[in-house]
């Protein structure tokens, strides 16, 4: 994510006392390096014209982000007023111990920012037992990537609609091009974990019930694992890997050595820039293929904005991101290629212009059906990464799923039992 040194600008800084009582006229942020801190960095000028504040942003790398937030909020410091933070990596946990400030009064009382204009499964994901914790400023979902002119070859007329699709037209894809994998996808134990809750989901599946308890030993989840590991290692790369990330396994796909790739849309730059791909003018995109339960992927939030509960300037703190978050903002930043969370952008033919049309379409699809989360919601995310992707592995590599989901369910209830306490 950029550079791994931080960087503070500094926008006009001027003393404490003017704006809201007992606040500061200058409002500090605390943003990661990504496109979207860019071109908010840009705009900033016109938000200080128009609100008469100042903004201070301190701009950091994922990792000493998260360093600083450990160390900040962990301690009560007031010197953080805006953050931008990762809901489904570390909102649970910044949640219950109470860093981040319910913004829900502010946001409904806000009929111009609009509330009712985010995406459901954005705002699940920023919302903690009934509380409004984040604003969801960049969002993900996971589509099907696939070759245009191979399916062409094999007499296939449009890319699969159904998971049953998917398997036949890979198997015969693969059959038809020797040397050319039917499927590629992520392998390893904890990077597979978010692109196969889609898999998971589409089966009727999920990581836990509506009571909290573990649901990897359902027979919904044990299908998924048994799906998307037989897929890849029937129809999968020869000598399959069990370590692969998006990068190892988009590589495979855009040097034409697979037909099929489901991956999240905010890489699709990757499989189309000529620079960066040998199929960048034969990749096709589509709506995540539906299994029993439907066509279920994730739709989430990669990046929110929160206030900092300790913060002592929370009203002008809310002006930024009822700016930043608001829905010229929004638009800017998708037409920048930054896909927004907000249902009016993607409806708006301005904000779906610089994307591929059969990708927009995708993605408009998987924002009305998608679900919140692509992983576990827990404190410790790392950790049940880790014990939920382990039937992943195993389903690659031919062994018992069924004992292996069994197994898994067994350490990720312990597990979730740990973090209770």
């Amino acid at each position: 994510m950029g550079t791994s040194l931080a960087m503070v600008v500094a926008l006009g800084l001027s003393a404490c006392g003017g704006g809201d009582a007992g606040g500061s006229d200058t409002v500090r942020v605390t943003l990661v390096n990504h496109v979207w801190t860019e071109n908010i960095k840009k705009a900033l000028p016109e938000f200080e014209k128009q609100s008469g504040l100042k903004v201070e942003v301190t701009q950091l790398g994922e990792d000493q982000l998260s360093d600083q937030y450990n160390v900040k909020l962990n301690a009560g410091s007031s010197d953080i007023d805006v953050m931008m933070y990762r809901p489904l990596q570390e909102g649970r946990l910044f949640a219950e111990n109470k860093y981040l400030a319910d913004l829900g009064e502010k946001a409904k009382a806000d009929s111009a920012f609009e509330i009712g204009d985010f995406q459901s499964g954005p705002v699940q994901a920023t919302t903690h037992k009934d509380k409004v914790v984040g604003i969801p400023i960049i969002t993900e979902q996971e589509v099907l990537y696939y070759r245009k002119d191979l399916l062409e070859k094999s007499g296939f007329t449009a890319p699969p609609k159904t998971l049953d699709e998917l398997k036949t037209q890979a198997a015969k894809v693969e059959a038809d091009n020797p040397g050319v994998a039917g499927f590629v996808s992520r392998t390893g134990k904890a990077a597979a974990v978010t692109q196969f809750s889609s898999f998971l989901f589409s089966f009727g599946g999920d990581f836990v019930d509506a009571g909290g308890k573990a649901t990897v030993n359902s027979e919904q989840a044990k299908q998924a694992y048994a799906y998307y590991g037989g897929l890849l290692r029937e129809h999968g790369p020869d000598k399959i890997s069990t370590d692969m990330s998006w990068s190892e396994a988009m590589a495979i796909f855009t040097q034409g050595k697979a037909a099929f790739y489901t991956e999240a849309n905010s890489l699709y730059k990757n499989a189309t820039d000529p620079a960066k791909s040998k199929v960048s003018d034969t990749v096709g995109f589509a709506a995540f293929p539906a299994g029993p339960a439907g066509s279920k992927p994730y739709n989430i939030p990669s990046w929110a904005l929160g206030v900092n509960d300790s913060s002592k300037n929370k009203d002008n703190a809310w002006k930024f991101i009822q700016w930043a978050a608001g829905k010229e903002q929004a638009l800017a930043q998708q037409k920048a290629g930054v896909p927004s969370a907000r249902t009016s952008v993607w409806d708006n033919p301005e904000g779906a212009a610089t994307y591929p049309k059969d990708l927009a379409e995708a993605t408009t699809v998987s924002t009305a059906n998608g679900v919140g989360h692509d992983r576990p919601l827990v404190k410790n995310v790392a950790k049940a990464r880790e014990i939920v992707g382990q039937p992943i592995v195993d389903a690659i590599t031919g062994k018992d799923v069924t004992a292996s989901a069994e197994s898994a369910n067994e350490a990720f209830q312990k597990f979730l039992d740990d973090e209770a306490k």
